[in-house]
């Protein structure tokens, strides 16, 4: 990996998936182990900074969805009701994201939690504005910020869903990281299925991106397969390698950490898009 201006440590982003963290099919159910060996595999690497996110799954994108918090509030909602709905899976959220931290102290890494809801604002389910201070004051200070998707105060609707894939596409331009690497239940974009073992698109393009269709399955209030791809070309765009790889394959997280090639679906800073 190579070293970044002035002789720093290069900066990776890595967003823990919620698919992959968690049950997501499942309420407030924990994948412990997996959580375990990835906070370990995040403290192993010295080689680089690392700012942590992580998503919700099913700590926060069952309540989001019951609550209608990706969508604007129709002529028949109330107010109070919609931010009932934001306090209770704000709280799901954390209990989470305390996991997350726990894990990372236990392997030995240093975390700063740093929750966006303080610092960022949408408007209209899209993201407005966000202060990246947080995170490179924990930097500085020598900390692995970490941070999630979160319930955001939203100019128009009250409350609604920053997802933390959204976070990392408006931190790029800020923190220049030399890559940014998305960590699932699966091993990338995965391909039209055939008959034999499922591939992946290794390179993602805009033709690809556009050719994605949802997944059915656990609920995704964040825009599932395709707004993950959609934010690893945006994130090319702004000069930074994104790559979606697997957290379910020991050692994978810190190879990729580290610089080197792993196996998954990539948008490669050169191509853009």
């Amino acid at each position: 990996m190579d070293a970044a201006p002035g002789g720093e440590r290069p900066l990776v982003i890595v967003k823990l998936g919620g698919s992959v963290i968690t049950r997501k099919r499942e309420v407030e159910r924990l994948r412990p182990k997996v959580l375990a060996r990835l906070a370990r595999e995040i403290a192993a690497v010295r080689e680089a900074r690392v700012v942590v996110l992580h998503g919700a799954g099913g700590f926060g994108h069952p309540g989001a969805k019951r609550f209608g918090l990706a969508r604007p509030p129709d002529t028949r909602s109330n107010p109070v009701e919609r931010a009932r709905g934001a306090a209770i899976v704000a709280s799901e959220v954390r209990r989470l994201h305390l996991a997350v931290l726990r894990e990372l102290v236990h392997a030995g890494a240093t975390p700063a939690s740093v929750p966006v809801a303080t610092h960022a604002r949408n408007r209209d389910g899209q993201l407005a504005a966000i202060d990246a201070t947080p995170f490179e004051d924990a930097l500085d200070r020598g900390f692995v910020p970490v941070s999630f998707g979160d319930v955001v105060p939203d100019d128009a609707w009250g409350s609604s869903i920053l997802s933390a894939d959204t976070i990392a596409v408006a931190l790029v331009p800020v923190l220049r990281p030399s890559r940014v690497v998305f960590v699932s239940d699966v091993p990338g974009v995965l391909q039209p299925r055939t008959r034999g073992r499922p591939r992946v698109f290794e390179e993602l393009t805009a033709e690809i991106v556009d050719g994605l269709r949802p997944a059915p399955g656990a609920p995704d209030v964040t825009g599932g397969i395709r707004a993950k791809a959609t934010a690893m070309l945006a994130i090319a765009r702004d000069g930074a390698d994104a790559g979606l790889i697997s957290g379910l394959t020991d050692g994978a997280l810190s190879r990729a950490l580290r610089g080197e090639r792993v196996y998954g679906s990539w948008a490669h800073a050169r191509a853009g898009g």
